[in-house]
C-alpha cells in the first residue's frame, strides 16, 4: 500500500533498478541513434520515404525524344540531343555525376557489357549518351566522370562524340525525362532517388526499349540495339534478322527470351530443306544410274 508523507501525499516505493536493465537500455538507445531513428531525425527519414513512391518509370515505347533539346557537353560545348542521333541507335542513360554509389556501378557494368557484346562496336554501330538529371552540376564534374568512364573502354574511338556526358537546364532535363517517362525525386542537396534503367533509342530518336537493373546481359543489350536499328547494324543483316526472329522481349521478365514457336518453325523449315536436298540427291543419283545402265544395254 502507498506510504503517506508528512503532507499526507501518497508516495510510491521506488523499485530497485538492476544494472543489466540500464545497460540494455543504453545499448538500445545507441542502436537507434546509429540507425538514424532518434526522434530528431525520424521526421526527415519519414519524409524521404514518402517521396520514394514517386520514383519509377512510366514506359512510353515509341515516344519521340525532342531532338532540339539544348545541352552542354563535358568540354563545355553547346550541343543538341539530335547531334548524337545520326545513323545508329543510341543507349541513353539518365544519371547524375556526384552520385556516390549507384551511378558509378551502372557505368562500370555498362562498360563491361559493351565490351562483352560480340559483333557490334560502340562508335561504329551505336552511341551512348549520358545526361545528368541534376541541373546544378558543373562541366568539371561531367569531365571528371566522363574521363573515369572512358578509361573503362580503352577501345572506344572518339569518346567525346560516342559517349558524351551532358549537362542541361532544369527545363531541358524535365522535358527529356517526362518524354521518356522517368520519375525521380531530389531527397536533399546532391542526392537523388532515381530508377536504375537504361533506354535504347532508334536512329530517329524514338524510345525502342527500356532495360532495367544495375547490370545488363550482353545478349539483351545486343538484341535491343539490333531491334532499334531494325537489324541494319553489325556485320550480317541476314543473321541479325534470324536472331531477332528467334528471340522476343518478355515484358514480364523484362528481358529477351527464345521464341519457341519461331525456333520450331526455323527448325522445321531446316529439316524440310535438308530432306528436299537429300531426296533430290537420291533422285539425281538414281537417274544417272538408269541412264548409265541404258547406255550399256544399248551398246
Amino acid at each position: 500500500m502507498p506510504i503517506l508523507s508528512s503532507q499526507s501525499q501518497p508516495v510510491m516505493k521506488r523499485m530497485p533498478v538492476h544494472p543489466g536493465t540500464l545497460l540494455i537500455g543504453a545499448l538500445l538507445a545507441l542502436c537507434l541513434t546509429a540507425a538514424g531513428l532518434v526522434p530528431g531525425r525520424l521526421e526527415a527519414h519519414t519524409l524521404q520515404d514518402e517521396k520514394l513512391p514517386n520514383v519509377g518509370v512510366d514506359e512510353k515505347p515509341g515516344a519521340q525524344v525532342p531532338l532540339d533539346l539544348p545541352f552542354t557537353d563535358q568540354d563545355g560545348r553547346k550541343v543538341r540531343l539530335g547531334d548524337y542521333l545520326t545513323g545508329g541507335p543510341v543507349i541513353l542513360t539518365l544519371n547524375y555525376y556526384s552520385c556516390p554509389t549507384l551511378c558509378p556501378l551502372i557505368f562500370r557494368n555498362l562498360s563491361d557489357t559493351i565490351i562483352a557484346i560480340k559483333g557490334l562496336l560502340p562508335g561504329k554501330d551505336y552511341r551512348i549518351v549520358t545526361v545528368s538529371i541534376d541541373q546544378e552540376e558543373t562541366t568539371a564534374m561531367a569531365r571528371a566522370k566522363s574521363g573515369e568512364t572512358w578509361r573503362m573502354l580503352p577501345g572506344l574511338a572518339n569518346p567525346e562524340r560516342n559517349w558524351p556526358f551532358l549537362l542541361g537546364t532544369e527545363t531541358a532535363i524535365e522535358r527529356l525525362t517526362k518524354t521518356v517517362g522517368m520519375r525521380y525525386v531530389r531527397l536533399e542537396k546532391n542526392n537523388y532517388a532515381h530508377p536504375s534503367v537504361i533506354l535504347v533509342l532508334t536512329p530517329a530518336g524514338k524510345v525502342a526499349r527500356y532495360l532495367y537493373g544495375i547490370e545488363q546481359r550482353p545478349a539483351d543489350l545486343k538484341l535491343a540495339l539490333l531491334e532499334a536499328a531494325d537489324g541494319k547494324i553489325g556485320g550480317s543483316p541476314f543473321l541479325n534478322q534470324v536472331l531477332l526472329y528467334c528471340y522476343h522481349y518478355d515484358p514480364i521478365g523484362k528481358k529477351y527470351a527464345l521464341a519457341a514457336v519461331n525456333v520450331m518453325k526455323i527448325g522445321g523449315g531446316a529439316v524440310l530443306l535438308l530432306m528436299g536436298v537429300l531426296l533430290f540427291s537420291l533422285w539425281r543419283r538414281d537417274k544417272g544410274g538408269a541412264e548409265t545402265r541404258g547406255k550399256k544395254t544399248g551398246g
